[in-house]
């Protein structure tokens, strides 16, 4: 008899080489690398190498996959159009998934499904999204969208889209850091989400589009904005125990506890946490960690939960500056190389992804009754 699973919990849908999710002892790895090997260590560019060819690359391997990235970022002028047209009041991630799908439109080899097309594509994604997601930011508050610069990495360039002027060493490498603590996860929903899509032999823009959607719920990447929402919503230190008691008692979920994966702790937080209190002590203003590790205090003590890597990631935005709705526009951005690794890897070796179902329904047999006698 087939094995019902409720949200698949337990079953494996595939192999791959690109990473694994070890919950029961908190270990996140990168095609062999444990994340604390790598963050703080490698680059973001590295990262990408590394989930999409299996390796950390040699200096002229990360030059070569620099400088593609890098001369990737232009927009076509009908994308540029859109971002500029769409609604101030628009969701980020609503429109960065609309600007993705529209990247296929001008894609004049989109029925080219060879290794090295997607290849192209991968990096013409990965280059343009945080482009796109700058470039809407700065639209929707009517000011002018800078020019594309060749000199600026990953993290850097998109600060510098953001703001309009190049960011700190230190911002850069904060957000760097982030890049790579995001980069992949395992089979999480949005991964399998872009798989399920490419396994139909759809293109990788249909994909990264579907990947882009489902991480847009609250239950996966919304969940960083959704910290800072209960941080706000609590106000201040004093409030933090009366109002987690009377969440508690409602049974309501705290933002950034726990992980559906992880039993024990999430090993991206503590490098997140040490980043927020860095960043918290320089620009002084305490208050927002302060409260954080309160939360995550009464959290471990009274439920045998962990702050996951959304919790902290909230307030290393929050103190850089940035937006809470492009919060989850930076997961997406980060993700992009995770989710064309996984897309490649997906075509290599392809398999319609088609699960069962159980049916639950009424018993075969019932018989249609003439519209007229029906109650």
């Amino acid at each position: 008899m087939p094995i019902t699973a409720k949200g698949l919990e337990g079953i494996v849908a595939n192999s791959t080489r690109i990473s694994d999710v070890l919950g029961d002892i908190g270990q996140l790895i990168y095609a062999g690398y444990d994340i604390n090997e790598l963050a703080g260590k490698v680059s973001f560019e590295e990262i990408i190498h590394l989930l999409w060819f299996g390796e950390l690359p040699n200096a002229l391997q990360l030059e070569t996959l620099t400088a593609h990235l890098r001369n990737s970022r232009e927009l076509p002028q009908g994308v540029i159009d859109f971002l500029k047209s769409a609604p101030v009041t628009g969701d980020p991630m609503d429109v960065i998934r609309t600007a993705v799908s529209m990247l296929g439109l001008y894609d004049t080899r989109i029925d080219d499904n060879s290794v090295d097309r997607n290849r192209e594509r991968a990096v013409s994604i990965t280059a343009r999204i945080g482009v796109m997601a700058g470039y809407f930011h700065r639209a929707r508050q009517g000011k002018s969208l800078p020019p594309i610069r060749k000199d600026l990495g990953e993290a850097a360039h998109f600060l510098y889209l953001l703001n309009g002027e190049a960011p700190t060493k230190e911002m850069t490498d904060t957000l760097d850091v982030a890049y790579v603590l995001h980069a992949d996860h395992g089979m999480n929903a949005s991964t399998f989400s872009a798989r399920v899509t490419v396994a139909t032999l759809s293109d990788m823009f249909s994909a990264i589009t579907s990947a882009i959607g489902t991480l847009k719920g609250p239950l996966h990447g919304g969940a960083n904005e959704g910290v800072i929402h209960m941080l706000e919503e609590i106000g201040t230190e004093a409030n933090v125990d009366a109002w987690l008691e009377d969440a508690m008692a409602q049974k309501k979920k705290i933002m950034g506890i726990g992980h559906r994966v992880y039993k024990v702790l999430d090993p991206r937080a503590p490098h997140l946490r040490n980043m927020a209190i860095k960043l918290t002590d320089q620009l002084g203003e305490q208050k927002w960690i302060r409260m954080s590790e309160r939360i995550a205090a009464v959290m471990k003590e009274r439920k045998g939960l962990n702050a996951n890597v959304d919790f902290y990631s909230a307030t290393v935005y929050y103190s850089l500056g940035i937006p809470t709705d492009m919060f989850t526009p930076i997961f997406a951005i980060s993700r992009t190389a995770g989710w064309t690794a996984h897309v490649l890897e997906q075509l290599a070796d392809n398999r319609l992804y088609r699960p069962l179902s159980e049916y639950v329904g009424p018993a075969v047999g019932k018989k249609v009754v003439p519209i007229a006698d029906r109650k």
